[in-house]
């Protein structure tokens, strides 16, 4: 074990290849466990969230304590207190009054669930990642990683709540900027994890063939991949805006291949991300985009 901690650390300036060759296989497993359990807790998380988006849920925890939030109100006089608070802010008092306890109890069992999952996620990276280190089991490389991919969650977490605290104010909804902040970090950190994981896995021939297949390959991923980014940010804009409410037929909106209101904010620029009807319109454009790009 000193042995291999000792290989480890000779090799901080490690490359992509040695960070990974430089870790036993039977380590390197270890370590794919890990990050595979991340991302596949990233998916499940995603998934509930968008759960709570879509049941309205996500507006009704009011409080953000990262520890002590994790134990829900167990008796009805903590059930009543915590419907109380719920009924201070503005989503209960603009189209949720009358509302009975029973059905609170359901929109706040998702997000309850969506905020317990991140702390999972949280406990699930943490504690293996000081054991790992502790063993000696991570080169520097791969430490630096997988650190970066800790800032990540930490960030998550706090987008998190800015996007909640923006629905707790006049308006009961949540900016569509934080929203979307909030969607891209999480695919981030999904595809950020797998990346690490596949990384400790594959072990392609070094060709000249190969490595120029490879760049090709890069490249025109990246121009897809710089589309779907777009594409998922627009898609969480019309979420968060409600836009695809507005000229629900599909090619044409209002007869037209663009909306009459297209451009009825001013600067004109703002239209395409604060105008509902833009913002749908250019979720289509960037949509079509990708279509033909992949094809």
């Amino acid at each position: 074990m000193q042995a291999t901690k000792a290989t480890l650390q000779q090799r901080p300036d490690a490359t992509a290849i040695d960070w990974r060759t430089a870790i036993p296989e039977q380590h390197r497993r270890s370590i794919r466990t890990w990050l595979w359990s991340i991302a596949a807790m990233t998916f499940g998380i995603i998934v509930i969230g968008g759960i709570t988006r879509l049941t309205l849920s996500g507006l009704s925890i009011v409080e953000w304590r990262p520890f002590t939030g994790v134990i829900p109100p167990l008796s009805e006089a903590e059930w009543l207190e915590t419907f109380e608070l719920y009924k201070q802010y503005p989503e209960y008092q603009t189209w949720r009054t009358g509302m009975t306890l029973a059905e609170f109890k359901f929109i706040f069992f998702w997000e309850y669930v969506h905020r317990l999952v991140a702390r999972l996620i949280g406990v699930v990276f943490l504690v293996p990642f000081i054991w790992f280190w502790l063993k000696g089991r991570l080169t520097p490389p791969l430490r630096r990683r997988a650190l970066a991919l800790f800032g990540l969650g930490a960030a998550q977490g706090l987008m998190g709540w800015l996007m909640v605290m923006s629905g707790l104010v006049d308006r009961p909804s949540v900016s569509h900027y934080r929203l979307a902040a909030h969607f891209v970090l999480a695919l981030t950190i999904l595809g950020y994890a797998t990346w690490l994981a596949l990384e400790l896995r594959i072990r392609e021939a070094r060709t000249s063939i190969a490595l120029e297949l490879r760049s090709l390959l890069k490249r025109g991923l990246a121009a897809v991949g710089v589309l779907l980014t777009l594409q998922v940010v627009w898609g969480a804009f019309t979420a968060g805006l409600k836009a695809g409410h507005f000229y629900p037929t599909f090619p044409l909106m209002g007869g037209a291949l663009a909306p009459p209101d297209l451009l009825r904010l001013e600067p004109a620029l703002r239209n395409f991300v604060d105008n509902p009807p833009a913002v749908q319109w250019t979720h289509r454009v960037i949509g079509t985009l990708l279509a033909l790009a992949i094809v």
